[in-house]
């Protein structure tokens, strides 16, 4: 039975038919990153022909979740400071994390504190890229909203079991349904055909030794997973920490005395974004350069 449900499932999230469906935009720029003659002055107009997205993305790059010195107005320049894959995460983010400002602002905002702790936690450990880090930090639970999407009724069961148990939504969903939102997760940004330098961290977060290629990202997102959520940035009911995983902490190499200073220039960085939050999914345009 769990089995024929973990089938309907991937079937579910192959059609989407509950999440808001992703911009065709990011198919479009997958196929253009292939091709080496493409210039990201042609990326850029591509992302401004979908105006509202062009806005949010840009609010997003200029707020205090990045931090740049200077204000970027244009897409291009965009591209050009965060690479490709960032922006196709950002992309993701504008138009998921939208939707869940009705549905779930907790878990949005503990997406945006395990964010905030993989850039510092990447950047302390001289981790090439911490801006594709921190964004797969952003995306590592969207797999939560999958399965309140597509599986409502075994969501109800699965919150549920949480309160009665006193375990946490992982456990209860491996339970319920044989699967868990790091699987589905994995699923999802396969099928919207992100790089293994996203998919991997989501579908690995809860168990890093999973990961083929991307241990590093995975045991940083599964640490920083960890951190937020012993800072009190859960979601809902679910209060509990996970065990943390030896391979990962080994492999991040950091010493005990490191761990007042990391958490410390955490607390600050979620300081400075707290503000930020869902204001950056507003659609009031800032002063901007689309093309």
């Amino acid at each position: 039975m769990k089995e024929k449900k973990r089938d309907e499932f991937r079937k579910a999230l192959r059609e989407i038919k509950n999440l808001p469906t992703l911009p065709g935009i990011v198919r479009k720029l997958s196929q253009m990153s292939e091709d080496p003659e493409t210039t990201t002055e042609q990326m850029g107009k591509v992302i401004a022909r979908d105006h509202i997205l062009a806005v949010k993305l840009l609010k997003l790059v200029n707020s205090a979740f990045y931090g740049f010195p200077q204000r970027i107005s244009s897409i291009d320049s965009a591209i050009i400071l965060l690479g490709f894959n960032v922006i196709k995460g950002l992309i993701i983010s504008a138009s998921i994390f939208e939707f869940m400002e009705e549905q779930d602002i907790e878990l949005w905002e503990h997406s945006l504190a395990c964010a905030v702790a993989a850039s510092v936690l990447a950047k302390r450990l001289g981790v090439k890229d911490p801006e594709e880090v921190s964004t797969a930090g952003l995306i590592h639970d969207i797999g939560k909203v999958a399965i309140k999407m597509e599986l409502p009724h075994e969501y109800e069961k699965i919150i549920a079991m949480v309160a009665e148990k006193k375990i946490s939504n992982y456990e209860a969903e491996r339970e319920i349904l044989d699967l868990n939102h790091a699987e589905a997760g994995g699923w999802l940004t396969k099928n919207w055909n992100l790089p293994a330098k996203l998919v991997e961290p989501v579908s690995c977060h809860h168990d890093p030794r999973l990961a083929e290629n991307e241990q590093m990202t995975s045991a940083i997102i599964h640490f920083a997973d960890l951190i937020v959520r012993g800072m009190g940035y859960g979601h809902g009911n679910d209060i509990w920490v996970a065990p943390l995983s030896q391979r990962a902490w080994r492999l991040m190499g950091l010493a005990p005395s490191d761990l007042d200073q990391v958490l410390e220039e955490i607390d600050e960085k979620l300081w400075d974004v707290r503000g930020f939050s869902l204001e950056v999914m507003h659609e009031t345009e800032p002063e901007a350069d689309l093309d």
